[in-house]
């Protein structure tokens, strides 16, 4: 039986984030039987009653909080557990996290593609415009020098813009847009904890490390080293954690491993001289 969070013997600096307790401080508490005018036997596992107060067992972090006695009472007894369903907890609760987490992160490539997308299509349509109006500028700043000096070389790069062609630009903002459709794919799948979602980021991922790589060793930025950590943590998370392509038992001890942690069976093996009762009393 595992020990309920944060009640364990810490480790010198070794913290352990107790997502239980983030999420109890996050939505509060999970209590059951708030309402009931009594309890059953079987209901001592979640509430119980002592000193005329009754105290109620948070079904996500174990807590037990003791609260005055319902004065109008809207049902005779509890839910049945049949009935109820119980929070995540443990290794499920702290996957639902860092997927949502990566989700976010994808979040946020959605939007920037999806700028940089609209930014191109706009440019598209008015490069003849703003190229006259940025030699217009840049004459202005060199002195009435013609084109970009030695004394402003980030000049170069804005000039080359302009030589792109039309068709270069619709193929960028194409490709913009398809990562955008990709990234929101992932998003919503991450959001909502399934499977296939795990597999796409991950493909996704490591599609991308070879040309991070290959950037970051012809210029080296602290920006560049952060996106290359971030993605190899996404991509070595996934692998690992959650057992992809077969590693550590694969798809079937995942299932396995959700079957046994999700439910009344993992509040009951947590309670201490609890015996298994039926999911349906």
């Amino acid at each position: 039986m595992k020990t309920p969070p944060g009640t364990e013997q810490l480790r010198r600096f070794r913290p352990r984030l107790r997502y239980e307790l983030l999420g109890c401080s996050l939505h509060g508490h999970e209590l059951l039987g708030t309402h009931a005018a009594k309890l059953r036997a079987t209901d001592q596992i979640f509430a119980r009653e002592s000193g005329g107060l009754r105290w109620y067992r948070c079904l996500r972090c174990d807590s037990w909080l003791p609260l005055p006695l319902p004065e109008n009472p809207t049902q005779t007894y509890p839910p049945k557990r049949s009935d109820v369903e119980v929070p995540l907890r443990g290794k499920l609760l702290r996957d639902r996290y860092v997927l949502r987490t990566i989700a976010v992160d994808r979040a946020f490539h959605v939007v920037i593609f999806s700028l940089l997308a609209v930014v191109i299509y706009a440019f598209k349509g008015h490069e003849d415009q703003l190229q006259r109006v940025y030699f217009q500028v840049l004459t202005a700043v060199q002195g009435g020098v013609h084109g970009p000096s030695a004394a402003h070389p980030y000049l170069n790069r804005i000039t080359n813009v302009f030589s792109i062609t039309p068709a270069h630009l619709k193929d960028a903002a194409l490709l913009l847009i398809a990562y955008a459709i990709l990234e929101a794919i992932e998003m919503v799948g991450l959001w909502k904890v399934k499977r296939w979602a795990e597999y796409l980021t991950f493909l996704a991922t490591i599609s991308l490390l070879p040309l991070e790589i290959y950037e970051l060793t012809h210029k080296f930025t602290i920006f560049k080293v952060i996106t290359l950590v971030i993605n190899l943590a996404i991509a070595g998370y996934l692998l690992w954690a959650k057992r992809l392509f077969g590693l550590r038992g694969g798809g079937a001890y995942e299932a396995a491993e959700r079957e046994r942690d999700t439910g009344w069976a993992a509040i009951t093996r947590a309670t201490p001289g609890t015996e298994a009762t039926p999911i349906g009393e």
